[in-house]
């Protein structure tokens, strides 16, 4: 009898976490079709990339490594600062589902994710368009 993997560990762990988010944030500061998204970032990605890196990974089923450094994610919270809208959300999706099929995440996996990724992003939204 086998258990069931964590998208973590399916996905491939924290090195799979690690390009994902790597190619993620090169596609929004290189694609002109995302400088709305990287607009809403620092100038400076290095700590935009460790917190998604660390959020991911416990948000897929590895260890919490985010709320030991940076508290409880309170993901609505942080990001109420910025206008997310449906623009903002197609935008983060599309960079995101760019990265993922760059990554060579496919299958069952991306199909989770995918979905999980829209669920959240969506609920993100703070803006009504």
């Amino acid at each position: 009898m086998s258990e069931k993997l964590s998208i973590y560990e399916a996905l491939g762990g924290l090195d799979q976490i690690d390009r994902l988010v790597d190619r993620f944030y090169d596609l929004m500061a290189l694609e002109p079709a995302f400088e709305a998204l990287r607009a809403m970032h620092p100038q400076d990605l290095s700590s935009s990339r460790e917190k998604l890196k660390f959020f991911l990974t416990g948000w897929m089923g590895g260890p919490d490594i985010y709320s030991p450094k940076y508290g409880h994610p309170m993901l609505r919270a942080r990001h109420l600062p910025f206008k997310i809208g449906v623009k903002e959300r197609n935008q983060w999706l599309a960079c995101m589902y760019q990265a993922l099929e760059e990554c060579g995440v496919n299958g069952n996996v991306a199909k989770q994710l995918e979905e999980s990724f829209l669920n959240t992003a969506d609920w993100m939204r703070n803006q009504p368009n």
